[in-house]
C-alpha cells in the first residue's frame, strides 16, 4: 500500500514523464550508431560511384542502382545498407529519451534498410521486393521527426512540436520531389541522395538534441 501512497503524494506527472521518455537521456554509444548511418551510406555511394563505367550518371541514376546486379562492385553499396539497418535499429533501441512510437518508426526504417539490401535491384528493371522495402523504410523516415516531440520546458527547438513540424515539412518535400522525379525526371539520382543524405543524418541530429534537453544538462 506503500507504493500507490507515495505515487499520489508525488502526482502522475513525473510517472508519465518517465514511461515517455521525458526524464531518460539517451545513452551516449547512440551517438556513434546515429553518427555512422549517414557516413556509410554517402561513403557507399560515393565508393561504389567511381567505380562505375562512365555512362553512369549520379545525377540520373539511383543507389539502388549501385547495389543491384547490374552495377560495378554492388557489395559496397550493400554491405553498407546492411549496416546502416543495424545501426538504425540500435539507435532506435538506445533513443529511451523518444516515445515508443518514435522508437518503432525508426526501427522499421532500419528493417527496410536491410530489406533493400537484400532484395537488389536485377540489371533490368526491379523486384515487387525492393520496391516494397524502399516504399515502406522512405515512408517510415519521412514521417519519424513528427513523433520525435518532448514535453516539457528547455526542449531544444527541433524536439519541440514546432521544430519537428518544420522537419517534417521538409522531408515530405524532399520525398515529394523524389517522387516527381521517378516520372523520366533528369535528376533522380541527385534527387534520391538529397532526400537519403538529410534523412539519415537526422536521428544524429536528434540524439544529440535528447541528451542536450535532458534534465541536468
Amino acid at each position: 500500500m506503500a507504493l500507490p501512497r507515495m505515487l499520489t503524494a508525488a502526482g502522475t506527472a513525473p510517472v508519465s514523464r518517465w514511461l515517455a521518455g521525458q526524464d531518460r537521456p539517451a545513452p551516449a554509444w547512440v551517438l556513434v550508431t546515429a553518427g555512422l548511418s549517414p557516413v556509410l551510406v554517402i561513403g557507399g555511394w560515393l565508393a561504389a560511384g567511381a567505380m562505375q563505367p562512365a555512362s553512369y550518371s549520379p545525377l540520373r541514376d539511383t543507389v539502388s542502382a549501385l547495389a543491384g546486379q547490374g552495377g560495378a562492385q554492388p557489395w559496397i553499396v550493400t554491405s553498407a545498407l546492411f549496416v546502416v539497418g543495424g545501426c538504425y535499429l540500435a539507435t532506435a533501441a538506445g533513443l529511451i529519451g523518444l516515445r515508443f512510437p518514435a522508437r518503432i518508426l525508426l526501427a522499421v526504417a532500419g528493417l527496410s534498410s536491410i530489406g533493400i539490401a537484400a532484395s537488389p535491384e536485377p540489371a533490368v528493371g526491379s523486384t515487387p521486393q525492393h520496391l516494397a522495402w524502399a516504399v515502406l523504410g522512405a515512408a517510415a523516415i519521412t514521417v519519424w521527426p513528427a513523433f520525435t516531440v518532448r514535453r516539457g520546458p528547455g526542449q531544444p527547438l527541433i524536439l519541440t512540436a514546432r521544430g519537428a513540424a518544420v522537419a517534417t515539412v521538409v522531408f515530405l518535400a524532399l520525398t515529394g520531389w523524389l517522387l516527381v522525379e521517378t516520372r523520366d525526371g533528369a535528376l533522380l539520382g541527385l534527387s534520391e541522395r538529397v532526400m537519403t543524405g538529410v534523412m539519415t543524418t537526422w536521428p544524429f541530429v536528434v540524439a544529440l538534441a535528447v541528451r542536450q534537453g535532458a534534465p541536468g544538462r
